[in-house]
């Protein structure tokens, strides 16, 4: 038996991993700052990672005796994380110069990271989870405190850091209950003795219960859904701007895709077990999301818990634990990723005589003072707050229609009524924006990576309405892998 087909699958991984340890090296032996330089390369290497994701085809190929595999769930997962990880690096560039933090070691680390969530997304195996989970794990707490010099930097990779910590142990403890009680970590192992029941001798007795509700106690963490989104806020407002961004979109996505792989993998037969922890995780995220964010006066704390609200969201697809559902999901984390790095574009163009500015209120006159921006940031927020015909509407539309076709009237309900009161705070600052008087200008202009991002991002969310095929059929494909009898 040859190893190399073996190790097909896992090309774009190995790509990635192979390429961050030779720009390390070269950020090391070159002396000038070479931030710049390397951004651009591991760019490339983003981009030539997405194609080597995508010339592995439809098929399912599995790796590593069955620890990883690649599907076109898995697939799709990917290209929305390398892109989001893209976006992240080219938005830092000027960020980093202007606040002299530029250190070759960031656009490495989002590299790092970005790798640990591509072994994530592929994991087949609690044990590839966990290091897949723990490799993208270590990055981030460094990005969160990568600004030495400040306090809440510091502040806020110290807290995400203990709490991580405290969520990996919950996450560990779940996956040895689930061994000691079902004899296999791996993901097709579990769902064959569930599926078996009584002919394999286990049924899903309290310890397997524990189990699962600890394994996705700890996943909940990171995705920031709550009761385990105390975190989110304070990283979101202490870490550099460039690196909200970053989490607010990337990890987020690989986390819920590996939600909902654990969910219809392994658990697939469970799904009437989970799928109350699952409700009541999406409904607390959604009301914490819709009225904790009204009293905010920072952007990055406002977008804090919108993240947190739109995970409530796409819980609701999960909790339909269906083929729709995840369609529903995919569908939702795409139109996400362009709403929120659109909305980060504006927030780092943020700029008053120069140095950075967070409150919501330093927004006034923008349509005055910079049209486009304003124009930008009014088509993201209208989307966020899911106004027809805009994309952020459709992406809850599918949502809810897989929540009621799986008969989940008042979690369905429930979400209407949330996007309703989030819809608040959304529209206040289109108001600002467009009715308050500005006390001082933000400068101009905006810089070229910026604008494109902006651009970009406000094209998706304009156009996906009338151009829909391409990403519903797509997702309609990846969620077909996870349910076959329904594709």
């Amino acid at each position: 038996m040859s190893i190399i087909p073996d190790l097909v699958p896992v090309l774009p991984e190995l790509f990635v991993a192979v390429a961050g340890l030779a720009l390390l090296m070269l950020g090391v032996f070159r002396k000038e700052d070479s931030t710049r330089s390397i951004s651009v390369l591991v760019i490339m290497v983003l981009a030539s990672a997405m194609v080597l994701v995508s010339s592995l085809g439809s098929d399912r190929h599995t790796a590593f005796n069955g620890l990883f595999v690649a599907d076109r769930f898995a697939g799709f997962a990917k290209a929305l994380i390398l892109l989001a990880s893209a976006f992240a690096v080219a938005m830092s560039l000027q960020f980093l110069e202007k606040e002299r933090i530029g250190r070759f070691e960031y656009p490495v680390l989002v590299l790092f990271a970005t790798l640990g969530m591509m072994m994530m997304v592929s994991a087949n195996d609690f044990m590839s989870l966990y290091l897949g989970l723990e490799l993208q794990s270590l990055s981030l707490y460094v990005l969160a405190a990568f600004q030495r010099n400040s306090l809440k930097s510091t502040e806020a990779g110290l807290k995400y850091f203990v709490l991580g910590a405290l969520a990996s142990g919950m996450l560990l403890y779940g996956v040895s209950l689930l061994y000691g009680f079902a004899g296999t970590t791996s993901f097709e192992g579990l769902a064959n003795v569930f599926a078996g029941g009584h002919g394999h001798g286990v049924k899903p007795g309290l310890g397997i219960i524990a189990g699962l509700v600890f394994v996705l106690a700890g996943l909940s963490f990171k995705i920031s859904a709550v009761p385990f989104h105390m975190w989110a806020p304070d990283v979101y407002e202490g870490a550099p701007t460039p690196v909200t961004a970053f989490f607010a979109v990337a990890p987020k996505i690989a986390a819920l895709c590996l939600l909902v792989r654990v969910m219809t993998g392994p658990f697939g037969d469970l799904t009437e077990q989970w799928r109350q922890v699952v409700t009541f995780i999406s409904i607390g995220s959604m009301a914490v999301g819709a009225f904790a964010a009204i009293a905010q006066t920072n952007i990055k704390r406002l977008m804090a818990y919108s993240s947190i609200g739109h995970v409530g969201f796409v819980l609701v697809g999960v909790a339909a634990g269906s083929n729709l559902g995840i369609q529903g999901v995919l569908i939702y984390l795409a139109i996400y990723l362009f709403m929120n790095v659109g909305t980060f574009a504006v927030i780092l163009s943020m700029r008053q005589k120069g140095r950075m500015v967070e409150g919501i209120a330093d927004l006034a006159g923008l349509s005055k003072t910079n049209p486009v921006m304003a124009f930008v940031m009014a088509v993201l927020m209208f989307s966020m707050a899911g106004i027809p015909p805009l994309a952020g509407f459709w992406g809850k539309f599918y949502v809810f229609m897989a929540a009621i076709e799986a008969q989940l009237y008042t979690l369905a309900i429930l979400g209407v009524l949330s996007s309703v009161v989030s819809a608040f705070y959304y529209l206040r600052i289109i108001k600002i924006m467009y009715f308050d008087e500005p006390d001082e200008a933000l400068d101009r202009p905006v810089g070229r990576s910026m604008a494109l991002v902006m651009a970009v991002s406000t094209l998706v969310v304009l156009a996906f309405t009338f151009v829909p095929a391409p990403l519903v059929t797509g997702a309609k494909a990846a969620a077909s892998v996870l349910f076959p009898a329904a594709g």
